[in-house]
């Protein structure tokens, strides 16, 4: 958790070739250079490896704060009366642009291949793939932050940088928000259908909500003291276990409870809009993204189920603790009399265990962790407490559990934290403006519009006799004669 979104790329493209602005000439080549250091970040962070990417993140977001006044000056300069920097823009629609971008969210990847390019051909869907992208950089800037949070082997993170880290991934969670937001209310204004799902509006309000979610099961996380202790006991570099027992402070269990409760409410509304995309290839959601946000929504009522246990732990009664703890297994599809009758099996035990290690080495290697929505992890928190309380019951209160339905009737309605601000796209300046008025020098970059794709460019020269793959110094045989 959060989603591990991958970031589009796209291909060059030339605002002289498809517009002209008579007030101001050189808007069009400024805003072809700012775009072409865009393309460049996005290709070069696809090109490092995993671990290495979350490194280029600020390269990208900064080359993206740099296009979009300009991508914004000349979308306003259609509109007779619209003021930019205090100053009237008017740009000119020579022909339809002709823009490649690669999606990111739309059906499902074939191993080994990418989604192939999709055209769109107005200035409206650039605006949308170009905001995604940035609101995609938060999230994954989020992710980088949240990373060594969930790291089993190195050393073990404190609540004071455990509870700064939380709060700063919230931070880029609500922004990503308030982008998916400001996206959904634009799109809808635009008449035709869309190229693909990455830029469909239901899509925004989608995202909008997934990210609503997230941040309000992050804002639970930092008051939340059982995950950490179960990380912390799986973490074979923690040595403070020998002289000091863990620290568990009694959360707002109650509130917290709640807080989860909206959080699903939100999952709930992004997988509902998700669904509403019928179809295949491009305008359909891939079956991770669906996937993802199911789990989210399963995590989230399992932790409300968690804290109403927790709560009523704290007042006494630990045989409701129990039957909330079970009913947050079974929101999790995970059934507890199965789990006991095979309790004794090896097999079970295996294989739970390899998905644990699996889940850890992706956590290290920095790649599609969490893509779970934190269900392994819950999931570890609640066996945790079961064991505990049910010890406790049989030796001590020896109180009956209540049923799983007289519990989930009593469950209330969740509460919001969170209102995103809005989001304000950014402008150019007056003195930027007035800099734009004198005719453009030099070639413009892209100004052919053919320019080759950054994932076509070849990476170097072939081997004669060798696979296209080959590098150069290499013998088709990898073998050297002399």
């Amino acid at each position: 958790m959060p989603f591990p979104f991958v970031l589009p790329t796209t291909s060059s493209f030339s605002f002289s070739s498809s517009f002209s602005c008579d007030s101001h000439p050189s808007l069009c080549h400024s805003a072809s250079a700012q775009r072409g250091v865009v393309r460049d970040a996005l290709r070069r962070h696809k090109r490092l490896p995993p671990s290495s990417r979350a490194a280029s993140l600020s390269n990208v977001i900064s080359s993206i704060d740099g296009y979009l006044p300009y991508l914004f000056a000349v979308d306003s300069g259609f509109g007779s009366e619209t003021l930019v920097g205090g100053e009237s823009i008017n740009v000119v629609l020579n022909k339809a642009p002709s823009i490649q971008w690669r999606p990111t969210l739309s059906g499902d990847i074939v191993p080994g291949r990418e989604r192939r390019r999709i055209s769109i051909s107005s200035l409206e869907y650039e605006i949308f793939f170009v905001l995604s992208t940035l609101a995609f950089a938060y999230i994954s800037v989020a992710r980088s932050i949240l990373q060594p949070l969930h790291v089993t082997t190195g050393d073990f993170v404190g609540a004071k940088d455990r509870t700064t880290a939380i709060q700063t991934a919230n931070k880029h969670l609500l922004d990503a928000a308030a982008i998916y937001e400001y996206l959904a209310d634009r799109s809808e204004q635009i008449a035709t259908a869309p190229p693909c799902v990455d830029v469909a509006p239901t899509t925004a309000r989608a995202l909008a909500s997934l990210a609503m979610a997230e941040a309000t099961l992050l804002a639970v996380t930092k008051d939340d003291p059982y995950p950490a202790v179960v990380a912390q006991s799986r973490n074979k570099n923690d040595k403070e276990w020998m002289f000091k027992s863990a620290d568990m402070p009694k959360p707002k269990a109650h509130l917290n409870a709640r807080l989860c409760l909206a959080a699903s409410d939100h999952a709930t509304k992004a997988g509902s809009l998700l669904q509403q995309q019928a179809g295949s290839g491009v305008n359909k959601a891939s079956s991770g993204l669906t996937r993802y946000v199911d789990d989210l929504r399963s995590t989230c009522r399992a932790k409300a189920c968690r804290f109403f246990g927790i709560h009523a732990e704290m007042d006494g009664h630990v045989a409701e603790g129990i039957g909330w703890l079970r009913a947050g297994l079974h929101a999790l599809d995970i059934d507890v009399k199965d789990r006991e009758s095979s309790k004794g099996l090896g097999f079970s035990k295996l294989r739970k265990g390899l998905a644990e290690k699996r889940e850890d080495r992706r956590v290290e290697k920095e790649t599609a962790w969490g893509a779970d929505a934190g269900r392994l992890e819950e999931t570890r928190v609640l066996e945790m407490l079961e064991a505990k309380w049910n010890k406790i019951n049989d030796t001590m209160n020896t109180q009956v559990i209540p049923p799983l339905n007289s519990l989930l009737a009593k469950m209330p309605s969740g509460r919001e934290i969170f209102t995103p601000q809005p989001y304000k796209p950014s402008t150019l300046s007056r003195d930027a403006l007035e800099a734009m008025r004198c005719l453009p020098e030099g070639q413009e970059d892209g100004a052919d519009g053919h320019e080759a794709s950054s994932d076509d460019e070849p990476s170097g020269p072939s081997v004669i006799g060798g696979y296209p793959e080959c590098e150069a110094g290499q013998t088709p045989s990898g073998i050297a004669y002399y």
